[in-house]
């Protein structure tokens, strides 16, 4: 996940700085480290933010956010990613904080056995009374026809032997009942960390997971954005809570948003896009190479930066 850009001048401080703020190797890790210790939550989480943030760095080049980004959102973990974007967090104070959600989850996922599972396709309304029935829990509402369920592991194998009619059930290979009540004392704790942590009011537009609104319509703060206090209370809240991305997408359309880019590693939210978002272009960043792409989305898209829409 890291090893491209580690061959990037100046990514390795940065790298360095993100490890020392999560309390673990993160360059190894990135480079080295086998599928099983990756799929450690307690290791996945601040991961998957460094790679989003080296990349973002390494596009913007030294240009700060608010000169280019028009809004802004992250799926799940990557709501610490996009408040760092929204100038909420700063990089290494991102995944110094991720870390700690990602320990709290981690423990929370160690206490009992259970799992998630991505339901494709089939009548929404009968796939969501279906997963009510199995006793199962929406973790993530993707839209596009997607549906991430949580909850217990024999309950997800029956409703994948009992799939909906016209559904796919694939086990995903998480360690944990992710943004459900199985993940309330990792809630817990995480509050404990997350509303005291140093934090500054959004500095430009930055979508909630939990409904898909702009943390502007809670309160105006420091730059009309909200506030850092709205934003570190729902991403404590968000651990128990389902990711409503299709209302974030949503969002994205009634604003009119016309290019979307997927910081590293991207792939997921551009497929869905290119699903729920029709006619909206988009880069997935996955390495360097992807860099060029990115920088040419941006000009071409971006109203903050001057460019025509």
């Amino acid at each position: 996940m890291l090893g491209p850009w580690l061959e990037l001048s100046g990514t390795t401080d940065l790298v360095d700085s993100f490890s020392a703020a999560a309390g673990t190797d993160l360059a190894q890790h990135g480079t080295t480290s086998d599928a099983d210790t990756i799929r450690d939550t307690a290791v996945a989480q601040p991961l998957i933010v460094s790679a989003s943030l080296v990349a973002l760095r390494t596009i913007l080049e030294g240009r700060p956010t608010s000169d280019v980004v028009d809004v802004t959102a992250g799926h799940s973990v990557g709501e610490l990613s996009a408040a760092a974007v929204a100038g909420v967090l700063d990089d290494a104070g991102a995944v110094g904080l991720v870390s700690h959600r990602a320990r709290a989850m981690a423990d929370a996922a160690a206490a009992a056995p259970s799992g998630m599972s991505a339901v494709v396709g089939g009548d929404p309304e009968e796939v969501l009374a279906a997963v009510e029935a199995a006793g199962l829990f929406p973790a993530n509402v993707n839209g596009g026809g997607q549906l991430v369920v949580a909850g217990d592991v024999d309950r997800l194998a029956a409703l994948a032997d009992d799939a909906p009619a016209r559904t796919r059930v694939i086990p995903l290979p998480v360690a944990g009942a992710f943004h459900t009540p199985y993940m309330d004392t990792a809630r817990e704790a995480f509050t404990q960390v997350a509303t005291t942590w140093l934090a500054t009011d959004p500095r430009l537009p930055l979508l909630s997971n939990a409904d898909g609104a702009a943390y502007s319509t809670l309160g105006e703060g420091a730059h009309g954005q909200g506030t850092s206090t709205d934003v570190l209370s729902r991403l404590a809240a968000q651990v128990t809570a389902p990711v409503r991305w299709d209302r974030c997408q949503a969002t994205l359309a009634d604003l009119g948003v016309t290019g979307l880019l997927e910081l590293a590693p991207g792939g997921v939210l551009t497929g869905l896009a290119k699903r729920s978002l029709k006619g909206v272009e988009s880069v997935a960043v996955k390495s360097p190479d992807d860099v060029e792409a990115a920088r040419d989305l941006i000009a071409q898209h971006s109203t903050v930066a001057g460019s025509a829409q």
